[in-house]
C-alpha cells in the first residue's frame, strides 16, 4: 500500500485501497464487482466496502447496472474523446501553473519520480509504472495551487486507469515513452509554456496507445 493510503479511518482507508485498484489496473474495463467479493478480496467488512463502492460510483470510477451489479465502466470512443478532450484541456493548465511554483526541490522529487517510470519500463514492472507515472503527474499538478482542476485531473485518471493497465499488459512496458523529460527540461528554465506542451503531449500519446489497444 503507497502513500495514498495512510493512517486513516476504515472507511477512508478502505475507499482509498479500492481507488488504487481502479487506478492502476487491478480491475479491468467492463469487470463486476460484487459488495461481498470486493470485502473478501481485501479483506474487510461489507459496510466499509459498500462505502467504498458509492464513492467510488459517485467519481465515475464504477458504474451500477441492471440488478444492482456493479462494474468498472468498459472503455468506448465515444467515452475516450469525452475523457481525451477534458484532460487535454485541464491537465496541461495545472501543468503551466505548476511552473511558476516549481522550486529545485520539487524538480528532485520529479527527477526522482520519472526515474521509478524508466526503472519500471526496464525491468517490465506494470504497477510500478502506472504508480510512478501516476506520482509524477500528480506531484507537478499539486504545485499548481488548483485543487479543483486537480480533482477533475484525478476523477479523469480513475477513469483511463483501467484501460492503461490493458495497454501495458498488451504491448508490455518496452515500447512505452514519454515526454516527462521534455517537461523536466521546460520546468528548470521556468518555461510555462513549454511545460504545458510537454504534458500535452504526453496525454496525446498516452491516448493514442489507448485507442489502438481497443481498435486493434
Amino acid at each position: 500500500m503507497n502513500e495514498l493510503v495512510t493512517k486513516k479511518p476504515e472507511h477512508e482507508t478502505i475507499y482509498l485501497q479500492v481507488k488504487e485498484m481502479i487506478l492502476f489496473g487491478e480491475f479491468i474495463p467492463g469487470q463486476p464487482l460484487t459488495i461481498h467479493g470486493l470485502a473478501e478480496t481485501i479483506g474487510t467488512g461489507v459496510t466499509p466496502a459498500r462505502e467504498a463502492i458509492r464513492r467510488l460510483t459517485a467519481e465515475g470510477a464504477l458504474v451500477t447496472l441492471e440488478n444492482r451489479r456493479i462494474e468498472v465502466p468498459a472503455i468506448t470512443e465515444h467515452r475516450l474523446k469525452q475523457i481525451d478532450l477534458v484532460r487535454l484541456t485541464v491537465e496541461p493548465e495545472l501543468a503551466d501553473r505548476a511552473a511558476f511554483h516549481c522550486k529545485p526541490k520539487d524538480i528532485e522529487e520529479l527527477e526522482r519520480l520519472d526515474q521509478l517510470v524508466d526503472q519500471s519500463i526496464q525491468v517490465g514492472d506494470i504497477r510500478g509504472y502506472l504508480e510512478a507515472n501516476y506520482q509524477f503527474h500528480f506531484h507537478l499538478y499539486g504545485l499548481a495551487n488548483a485543487q479543483i482542476l486537480r480533482r477533475i485531473a484525478e476523477t479523469l485518471w480513475l477513469r483511463i486507469g483501467p484501460s492503461l493497465r490493458v495497454v501495458c499488459g498488451r504491448y508490455g512496458t518496452a515500447n512505452l515513452t514519454d515526454h516527462h523529460r521534455e517537461a523536466l527540461d521546460a520546468l528548470r528554465i521556468g518555461d510555462a509554456a513549454r511545460t504545458r506542451e510537454a504534458i500535452a503531449q504526453d496525454i496525446r500519446q498516452g491516448m493514442e496507445f489507448v485507442r489502438q489497444s481497443y481498435e486493434n
